[in-house]
C-alpha cells in the first residue's frame, strides 16, 4: 500500500513540477489528436451533410459502411494504415511510417466515420423537419447545407467531442503505426502501457491522471453543450 501511495505522490510531483518528459508526451498527444480531429471535421461535416440530404443509388450502403466503421477496432485501423504506409504499400514512398503523421492518419481513420455518421443523422433529421420551409425561401438541398450545419452546431460539437475522446484514449492504432519511439511518437496511452510494463508507475500514473482529467473535461463539455442546446430549443 505504501508503494502505491509513494507512486501517486511521485506522479503528483511530476505534474506539479511540469516534468519535461511528461510535458513532451502530453504535447505530442494533443497535437496528434487535435490535428486528426480537425482533418476529420473537414472531411466528415460536408460528407455527412451531403449523405443526409441527398438520395442516390448506393446511399444506404455508404450509411451502413460509415456506421460500421464507427466501431472499427483501433488495431485494425492501425494495421490498415501500416500496410498502406509500409515500404511495400501504395504510400510507402512517402516515408511516413513511425512518424506523427502516420499516427494522425490512423486517428483520422477512427474519428472521421464518427463525425460523418453523426452529421448525416442530424442533418437528415433537420432536413426532414425544415425542408418545406427552406424550399419556400428558395433554398435548394445544397444551399441548405450551411444553414442546417449551423442550426445543428450543438449536436455536431458533441459528435466532434466524441471523436476527440475516442482518438485521445486509443492505443492500438498509434502503437502500430507510430512505434512508441521516445521523443518522437510516444503518446500518453502508449507511454502508460510502456511505463507500466517497465515498473515506472510514477510516470504512468502522472500520464493516467492527466488522461483522466482530459476525459472528464471532454464529457463535461459535451454535457454543458447539451444543456445549452436544450435551453436554446426551449
Amino acid at each position: 500500500m505504501q508503494d502505491v501511495i509513494n507512486s501517486f505522490a511521485a506522479a503528483a510531483g511530476l505534474i506539479l513540477g511540469f516534468d519535461d518528459t511528461l510535458a513532451q508526451i502530453v504535447s505530442l498527444s494533443l497535437r496528434v489528436t487535435l490535428t486528426a480531429v480537425a482533418i476529420s471535421m473537414v472531411i466528415g461535416l460536408p460528407l455527412g451533410a451531403m449523405l443526409g440530404i441527398s438520395r442516390f443509388p448506393g446511399r444506404g450502403v455508404l450509411i451502413v459502411l460509415f456506421n460500421a466503421l464507427m466501431g472499427l477496432p483501433p488495431v485494425v485501423a492501425g494495421l490498415l494504415v501500416y500496410l498502406a504506409l509500409s515500404r511495400s504499400g501504395p504510400l510507402g514512398s512517402l516515408g511516413l511510417l513511425f512518424t506523427p503523421s502516420a499516427m494522425i492518419i490512423a486517428q483520422t481513420v477512427l474519428v472521421a466515420p464518427i463525425i460523418v455518421s453523426i452529421t448525416r443523422q442530424v442533418v437528415e433529421d433537420m432536413w426532414g423537419e425544415y425542408q418545406e420551409q427552406l424550399r419556400s425561401l428558395g433554398s435548394s438541398r445544397w444551399r441548405a447545407i450551411p444553414t442546417l450545419l449551423w442550426d445543428a452546431r450543438f449536436s455536431l460539437i458533441t459528435g466532434v467531442l466524441a471523436g476527440f475522446g475516442r482518438a485521445s484514449a486509443e492505443v492500438g492504432a498509434v502503437l502500430i503505426v507510430g512505434g512508441n519511439i521516445a521523443g518522437v511518437t510516444r503518446t500518453m496511452t502508449t507511454a502508460i502501457t510502456l511505463e507500466t510494463g517497465r515498473g515506472d508507475l510514477a510516470l504512468a500514473l502522472g500520464l493516467g491522471l492527466l488522461l483522466l482529467a482530459l476525459t472528464l473535461t471532454i464529457n463535461a463539455a459535451a454535457y454543458l453543450i447539451g444543456q445549452i442546446a436544450r435551453r436554446s430549443a426551449g
